[in-house]
């Protein structure tokens, strides 16, 4: 299985505090890991700063071989990259034009920004919601609104902060059925998370943030 991203060399400092001090981080191409670590161990700090929303002393990156850098962040990798948060933005437009912002930031054709998106609708099943205000979701609406938002940008990467946080019953199970079909489509998926209804899926590889080293477990 050949090497996605690599990073070695990565530490956090907040203030004096070492948040987290990584020798070397290896994501393989389509694949799927769990990020965990009790609360403030640096989980959502590390995606943060993979996505380029945060900085953080590096040694050196690659991208499928190819050295780049962190900061300032690459085009490359913005394209590639995508960051999902535990509470995801929602613009005060309508639930389709929040999923197809990105593929219309992009210059994509309006045609076909809007067969992407309904697709996209379909598959979250959210295509009720189309013409809704996006305050008006629930939060597990919200979290689905948000996958498909990142799925139409077809990601080699996705970095997903607490996917499941805060939602129970269906909402819970409604989201958690999505990340199979998004590992299956080739895209490497790390969750940040605590769920283990999660960290148990086939196939999924778990990496724990201890006291500011990476450990990958069995």
């Amino acid at each position: 299985m050949s090497a996605l991203l690599t990073v070695r060399g990565l530490k956090k400092r907040l203030g004096e505090r070492l948040l987290f001090d990584i020798d070397a981080l290896t994501l393989d191409a389509a694949s799927a890991y769990v990020l965990t670590g009790v609360n403030g161990a640096g989980k959502s700090t590390l995606l943060r700063v993979l996505a380029g929303l945060d900085t953080a002393q590096v040694e050196s990156v690659a991208f499928e071989g190819e050295p780049v850098a962190l900061h300032p962040y690459p085009q490359l990798l913005r394209r590639a990259i995508v960051y999902v948060h535990q509470h995801p933005i929602m613009f005060s437009t309508s639930v389709a034009q929040n999923i197809g912002y990105g593929l219309a930031a992009r210059g994509e054709a309006k045609a076909r920004v809007a067969q992407v998106v309904e697709e996209a609708m379909a598959w979250a099943g959210v295509g009720y919601l189309r013409a809704t205000d996006p305050a008006r979701l629930s939060g597990g609406e919200k979290q689905r609104v948000a996958l498909a938002r990142a799925r139409v940008l077809q990601p080699r990467l996705l970095l997903l902060d607490e996917p499941t946080a805060n939602l129970d019953g269906a909402a819970r199970e409604q989201v958690i059925a999505l990340i199979p079909t998004l590992m299956e489509q080739g895209t490497t998926v790390v969750m940040a998370c605590h769920d283990r209804d999660l960290i148990g899926l086939p196939g999924v590889r778990r990496l724990k943030l201890r006291d500011g080293r990476l450990e990958y477990r069995a």
